[in-house]
């Protein structure tokens, strides 16, 4: 069965992907696993530090830096499962029945794209631990996991607001077409309020793919509502958002269109900073 995977470190979004990852497996009613990855890089298993004599270097120096480097290892690998036995209580005090968790060591991105085939959401936070607190990026490995992975990714922020009306950012798109189908036959925003926004000049062709759009999640019982914007995407989409209370936006990643292209690259760090709400990003 496919699951909710939800990625837990020390960053400050760490409470808030539990939030989000929580009320996803609720509202999905699949099952949630959190996962700890300790990355390879920063704390590696062979303590081996031989190859680095040189000038000025002693023996016994190496073997004290040997020892401290096993002893940083493990003493990560016990703060991750702390992590993961407290997002686990909280996600149980949340409703959900059995959350399993999996420590990993190795590289974030290989063990995801190791679980893909079982993800049905992956949940992680806009910042991991290396850019905790830096308000104006995104998490290093962010990026990449979006450009790799072949699964919706909802993007938290630092704190849960349980979504009462989404966005879909919709540009009539063969990606964000599949994307409205996708939210149609998806329990995850059911009875929610949902609005659809395209950015650009109206025209019959764009009026065209909106009415389409607006008639498919209609059918699914959604109540929608759907504007085209000129603009500045980035610009017209944050200011829909506040005017509509927006809570969750939803968009697709990458294409030629004006929505999807500024999903790539540089467009893409700008618009996962800026921000404020989770963001769905379809694949």
């Amino acid at each position: 069965m496919t699951k909710v995977m939800a990625c837990i470190d020390g960053s400050r979004a760490a409470t808030a992907v539990c939030d989000y990852a929580a009320w996803a497996s609720r509202r999905l009613r699949a099952p949630l696993t959190f996962i700890h990855v300790l990355d390879k890089s920063q704390y590696p298993v062979d303590g081996n530090l031989s190859g680095n004599i040189g000038l000025g270097s002693r023996e016994s120096l190496l073997e004290e830096l040997t020892a401290l480097d096993e002893k940083r290892g493990k003493l990560a690998r016990e703060q991750g499962r702390l992590m993961l036995a407290e997002a686990k209580a909280r996600a149980v005090a949340d409703g959900i029945e059995s959350p399993s968790c999996v420590q990993r060591h190795g590289s974030l991105v290989d063990t995801l794209l190791e679980f893909e085939e079982d993800i049905r959401l992956l949940v992680m936070g806009k910042q991991g631990e290396t850019t905790n607190g830096a308000n104006h990026h995104i998490g290093s490995h962010l990026e990449t996991i979006i450009r790799t992975m072949h699964r919706p990714i909802l993007v938290t922020p630092h704190q849960f607001r349980e979504p009462k009306r989404v966005m879909f950012a919709f540009d009539g798109s063969a990606t964000t077409r599949k994307g409205i189908e996708m939210v149609a036959n998806s329990p995850l925003f059911r009875g929610l309020s949902c609005h659809i926004l395209t950015a650009g000049k109206e025209s019959s062709g764009t009026r065209e793919h909106l009415n389409w759009a607006r008639a498919a999640l209609a059918r699914a019982g959604f109540d929608v509502t759907a504007e085209i914007r000129d603009g500045d995407v980035l610009k017209v989409t944050e200011q829909y958002r506040q005017e509509h209370d927006i809570d969750l936006l939803i968009m697709g990643a990458y294409g030629h269109s004006r929505i999807r292209e500024f999903l790539v690259g540089s467009t893409t760090t700008s618009m996962l900073t800026n921000a404020t709400p989770p963001v769905l990003v379809l694949r």
